[in-house]
């Protein structure tokens, strides 16, 4: 399970996930400059600290990498779920707090998301990627 990202690793990685392509550590920095001020290689050892952790993997290009992610914004996101989830005590009273925590455009999404779910499994059972 993967720990949460930091502010400042967060905002790499959303570049990364948005971007979906290997990207350099000045292409990085140029897009966070336009929000903060920040040091080449501040981003440089974030990038390298991603890299260590294993959410991103980079190939050399010269004397610098280029760094693409290894999965998907969507993947961290619902593993953060499943963590919080499964170390709940009671965990459909979580779920039932969670539901209700949910703007009417969520709850469509995770009607739709179920209905993908059930579509994997005509008995109405877990879907292949719950298995």
């Amino acid at each position: 399970m993967p720990r949460r990202l930091g502010d400042l690793e967060d905002a790499v990685m959303t570049r990364v996930w948005q971007w979906n392509r290997p990207v350099t550590v000045r292409e990085v920095l140029e897009d966070l400059q336009q929000e903060r001020t920040i040091a080449y290689t501040t981003v440089m050892t974030v990038m390298d600290n991603l890299y260590q952790k294993g959410w991103v993997r980079r190939e050399a290009e010269g004397r610098a990498y280029r760094y693409e992610a290894v999965s998907t914004r969507a993947a961290y996101s619902a593993a953060l779920m499943n963590e919080a989830w499964s170390t709940s005590d009671n965990p459909a009273a979580a779920l039932v707090a969670f539901f209700g925590m949910m703007s009417a455009e969520q709850r469509e999404a995770l009607r739709d998301a179920m209905r993908v779910v059930q579509l994997d499994d005509p008995d109405g059972g877990p879907g292949d990627a719950e298995r």
